[in-house]
């Protein structure tokens, strides 16, 4: 069952609290599994789960919209239709070809008009089901992408109709985001079958704002949605899509009001410290901190002395120095008798700080211990026991820190590395280990100012805007994809010298199993030219594999680490000085600048290139050209806002906060406005949510997910 959103409030201001448990039943058919569906099998549940969500609903569905369209409107011949485009034409099938399929090879159906023929071609398909569908001497209508190969016309796998079918068809058909096991025709009935069941639920916007929205109710808007006709509908100003992009963003200001509401209530427990431990650690460090180091943990500090609970956002570029930070505010809670503890999202990160800090907290005088689900039996029942005893000062740990086991003598601070990597439950987890904990969340992803507002509303926020002396910038490179032979002999010779070098490779799709083959693919190219030199690490390896991949790494046993995307928070490798991003233009700008900082970390000079496959687009061409320009983690982060707005620098498929659905905060900052003044009116009028209008924002509340949401926010 989830949190309440408040406390309870004084008498005569009740407030509105929350609850999935007491959801309206109205509601249902939005949350019934998609299995419920007709036409959803158990096989296609599971690959619905995969591109939505686990355990995908119908909401979840009808919130997955179309990204293009295709076009169903016939060229006027086979000759002028155009190459690699989408095209549909009527034509008579003449031959059928390769029916023994020898060897494998692929059924070929021929098939012309009076200017041309076009080859179909199909893969793995059963003959019998060609012979019915295209039946020599017929007329039928095809549907496909059209290419040229080897100067012929070609289609591979096109639809096919017959006249009465082709009556039937959109003249434009949306198309959707997919995942392995899922076709077009898949999504578009199911979308159908969802649509079909949609209840109508009362209107909950004020009436003025209705109108400048053009009128369109909210199940009006996702039919709309889900039907465009023509490419503008797909725009985040066509109407559908702003009037649901308003829905999301009152749903969150709400949500955000109804937390700093229950936010003012919770009382915290204060930790003062003496400075003795923290003198100690700052004494052993090698540099001396940064004045924004030192200004966050002044801040940090205030917070922890006061009787309220601390729920402050720490943001660090790459290589400021947030690690370092954590430890001296850790080590504030150990001087104050208590406990902290950090959480961080990989068992890499995890070990990773622990070995950075181990050595400084033991000059210190603190005892910390490494808590993860890889632990041997008996060290787990020593560190449980330190941890209830107090014997443990310190828990650096995975998400395994809040297990059901896993108890605090007093837990006064728990950090949060990288927060937007763990569930909504873990994160809040961790948190109430302790009475009422100070939290204190980290990212190295910088956030722009306009979505800390949005995303975190009153959360204290601290910037570490420097690095520590001694950094050499990195020097930042593009080359094209053609001149990879010249890299791999330019890295052989860097490798001659000692160098070490990362080598990731490109994201498919956001499919980790295609990230997989295309890493796997460049590891054993690479391995042809290096030999054992070359090690590969990825994020379905075992976790001793991969452990065992980053020590090699470390070492120096392999001087080439090919990788997908695992390395790009937090790995911490300072003699590595060559990262090489292949296919750069997949990835978001503030992700190249991310895995660009896996450099750059000694006093030598490091290399980043970004290997690209032209011709690029205008996009593509800025964000490269930023990454080059400059090194500064919060201008790049106000620029991947503008060129590819909120979804791709916070939303779940990169890094930040959790991203929305169809607000795009690059364009709908206007609506975000309107919706903070309307969530404001709505609670001072109504705080219990009681009346009409305020049983159907309850509804908004349950509908965009802010059930889960609520607590999220609270935690950070």
């Amino acid at each position: 069952m989830c949190q309440p959103f408040c406390e309870k409030a004084p008498p005569r201001r009740r407030r509105f609290v929350l609850d999935k448990t007491m959801r309206p039943s109205l509601l249902d058919p939005f949350f019934a599994p998609l299995a419920a569906l007709p036409g959803v099998g158990p096989k296609t549940a599971k690959a619905f789960d995969r591109l939505l969500r686990e355990n995908a609903r119908v909401i979840d569905l009808l919130f997955h919209a179309p990204v293009d369209l295709v076009d169903n409107r016939l060229s006027p011949t086979i000759a002028d239709a155009p190459i690699d485009r989408h095209v549909v034409f009527a034509a008579r099938v003449v031959e059928h070809r390769n029916q023994a399929r020898r060897g494998g090879a692929p059924f070929t159906v021929l098939v012309e008009d009076e200017t041309a023929d076009v080859a179909l071609v199909f893969f793995r398909t059963n003959p019998d089901w060609v012979a019915r569908a295209l039946p020599v001497g017929e007329i039928r209508w095809i549907a496909g992408d059209l290419k040229l190969w080897n100067g012929y016309r070609q289609i591979a796998h096109p639809q096919i109709y017959d006249a009465a079918a082709y009556q039937k068809l959109r003249a434009f058909e949306p198309v959707y985001g997919l995942t392995e096991g899922l076709h077009q025709r898949n999504v578009a009935k199911a979308v159908e079958a969802a649509l079909s069941r949609a209840p109508q639920v009362p209107e909950w916007l004020a009436a003025n704002t209705a109108r400048r929205l053009d009128g369109l109710a909210f199940v009006e808007a996702l039919r709309a949605v889900h039907a465009p006709a023509k490419l503008a509908d797909l725009s985040p100003e066509a109407p559908a899509r702003k009037r649901l992009a308003y829905d999301e963003l009152l749903a969150q200001q709400l949500a955000l009001r109804l937390v700093r509401a229950r936010m003012r209530h919770v009382k915290g427990l204060s930790a003062r410290g003496d400075g003795r431990i923290a003198a100690k650690i700052e004494a052993a460090l090698p540099w001396s901190l940064t004045n924004a180091q030192r200004a966050a943990l002044k801040d940090i500090r205030a917070d922890m002395a006061r009787e309220e609970k601390m729920l402050r956002l720490l943001q660090g570029d790459v290589g400021s120095g947030k690690t370092i930070v954590a430890l001296l505010a850790m080590a504030t809670a150990v001087e104050s008798g208590r406990q902290a503890a950090l959480m961080a999202p990989t068992e890499i990160l995890a070990r990773q700080h622990f070995e950075r800090m181990a050595p400084l907290a033991e000059t210190a005088g603190m005892r910390l211990a490494l808590v993860t689900g890889r632990d041997r039996p008996a060290e787990r029942r020593a560190s449980l026991e330190g941890l209830r005893d107090g014997a443990i000062d310190i828990a650096v740990g995975t998400h395994a820190l809040v297990q059901e086991g896993v108890a605090f003598r007093d837990l006064a601070l728990a950090v949060v590395d990288e927060q937007h990597r763990f569930g909504v439950h873990q994160r809040l987890a961790l948190g109430e280990k302790g009475a009422a904990a100070d939290v204190l969340v980290m990212t190295a992803t910088p956030i722009p100012r306009t979505l800390v507002l949005s995303y975190f509303g009153d959360m204290d926020v601290s910037n570490l805007t420097e690095k520590p002396a001694g950094r050499t910038p990195v020097k930042t490179v593009t080359m094209p994809l053609e001149r990879i032979g010249e890299l791999v002999a330019r890295v052989g010779a860097a490798m001659e010298q000692g160098a070490r070098c990362y080598w990731v490779c490109p994201l498919v799709e956001e499919n980790e199993t295609l990230d997989l083959a295309a890493a796997s693919a460049r590891y054993e190219d690479l391995r042809q030219h290096f030999g054992a030199r070359v090690g590969l690490v990825h994020g379905q390896m075992k976790g001793k594999d991969k452990d065992a991949a980053m020590v090699a790494f470390q070492r120096g046993e392999t001087q080439l680490l090919v990788a997908t995307t695992v390395i790009e928070v937090g790995v911490d490798v300072p003699e590595a000085t060559i990262m090489v991003i292949e296919h750069a233009e997949r990835f978001g700008l503030a992700q190249l600048h991310q895995l660009r900082g896996r450099v750059g970390r000694g006093a030598g000079q490091s290399s980043c290139i970004l290997l690209y496959k032209g011709p690029l687009g205008e996009t593509a061409k800025a964000r490269l050209s930023i990454l080059r320009e400059s090194d500064d983690g919060f201008r790049i982060a106000e620029e991947d806002l503008r060129l590819r707005g909120e979804g791709e620098i916070l939303g779940k498929r990169q890094s930040g906060a959790p991203g929305f659905h169809f607000a795009d905060l690059a364009v709908h900052a206007g609506l975000l406005r309107l919706a903070r003044d309307e969530a404001a009116a709505a609670l001072d009028a109504d705080p219990a949510l009681a009346d009409e209008t305020g049983r159907a924002l309850r509804l908004l509340l349950y509908i965009f997910g802010q059930d889960e949401a609520a607590p999220l926010l609270r935690a950070g």
